[in-house]
């Protein structure tokens, strides 16, 4: 902190990024108080919507299947909180933070002992084009990318296709690549329990929801919830990482904290979209300091002007980002295919 000339204290701004690692510790305690509050008016309305669409599902389906549809918002905030509670940000004890991110992995599909070790990877290597492969979207280089034979640029052009990348992937990864440790397999029994035990409390949920609703309860109410809010994780989880001037590097030149800093967007979301999303749009704070609950991040914007600035996309030029493809090393800058076409090969 400085004085200004009226005796006010004002923010100073680090000089390195690693140094906003001590700035940014100041925000890192939760308020149990609000934790509690914030969980309520998550998993609250998402129960009492995914009952309206229930008891107006023998009247309309379409009806029920809307409200399903609106609910998958709430599902998305939901997943934040479990999201905040694999990084010890919620609550103070470990353990308070591991069993309400299990309990809550349940509604979200997702085990929570497995996301939470894939999370910790990506965390630990964004940004570093050597370690790409675990809890990324998978981005080519330039130059990557015309070393390939046609039918795998054929296949990672359509993966990238917007159809793909935000709707059949999010669907493939919660309804089916959740069910099994991909990635960790190797990281020991915690992440097999996890798995199973998430499988188990989703086959008795869903043989419940069957039994006392039939199968349209299950296809119209909780199904299009799942999957819209997949979708909508994976486009936040896009355009935190896949904005134009993002930061790669290789290995032995990539820095953690200069990753952080400049490697994740600060997607400015209007305000309602920003709290269902839980402020994960202020993705460059996170990954500076992970231990920040949501909700005090906009403190942090709020402290350290420099910060709000960085990296800053809107929601209408986060449109523009799906349109990205490949990295190019040499310009430092995510272009299109089309643009990619231009680039001359490197030396």
């Amino acid at each position: 902190m400085t004085t200004d000339t009226t005796g006010r204290h004002t923010p100073t701004t680090p000089e390195h990024p690693r140094d906003w690692v001590r700035v940014l510790a100041r925000y890192r305690d939760p308020h149990h108080g609000r934790s509690l509050f914030e969980l309520a008016v998550s998993v609250g309305p998402l129960l009492a919507l995914w009952a309206a669409a229930l008891a107006v599902l023998p009247v309309s389906g379409w009806l029920a299947l809307g409200l399903s549809v609106v609910n998958a918002l709430f599902l998305v905030r939901v997943f934040m909180i479990q999201h905040d509670c694999g990084h010890g940000a919620f609550f103070r004890p470990r353990a308070v933070n591991d069993w309400v991110g299990r309990a809550l992995g349940v509604l979200t599909c997702t085990p929570y002992d497995v996301w939470r070790r894939k999370h910790a990877i990506h965390h630990a290597t964004a940004g570093n084009l050597d370690a790409r492969g675990t809890g990324d979207i998978p981005t080519l280089t330039v130059e990557e990318y015309r070393a390939m034979r046609w039918p795998m640029r054929l296949a990672y052009r359509l993966y990238r296709n917007p159809l793909v990348v935000f709707g059949l992937a999010p669907t493939y990864v919660f309804v089916f690549q959740n069910r099994l440790p991909f990635g960790v397999m190797r990281d020991g029994w915690r992440v097999w329990v996890s798995a199973m035990a998430t499988n188990a409390a989703l086959a008795v949920a869903v043989t419940g929801i069957v039994w006392l609703g039939g199968w349209a309860a299950l296809w119209l109410v909780f199904v299009p919830t799942l999957l819209v809010a997949a979708s909508i994780g994976i486009w936040l989880f896009y355009i935190q990482h896949q904005f134009e001037h993002t930061h790669w590097d290789r290995g032995e030149d990539w820095q953690l904290h200069e990753s952080a800093l400049h490697g994740a967007s600060h997607y400015d979301l209007p305000a309602v979209l920003r709290w269902f999303t839980a402020n994960i749009g202020i993705h460059h704070v996170h990954h500076l300091y992970a231990r920040i609950p949501f909700y005090r991040l906009t403190e942090v914007l709020r402290d350290h002007p420099p910060l709000a600035e960085a990296q800053r996309v809107t929601l209408r030029e986060s449109l523009h980002c799906a349109r990205l493809h490949l990295w190019d090393e040499g310009r430092q800058r995510l272009l299109s295919f089309a643009e990619a076409r231009h680039v001359a090969p490197a030396a």
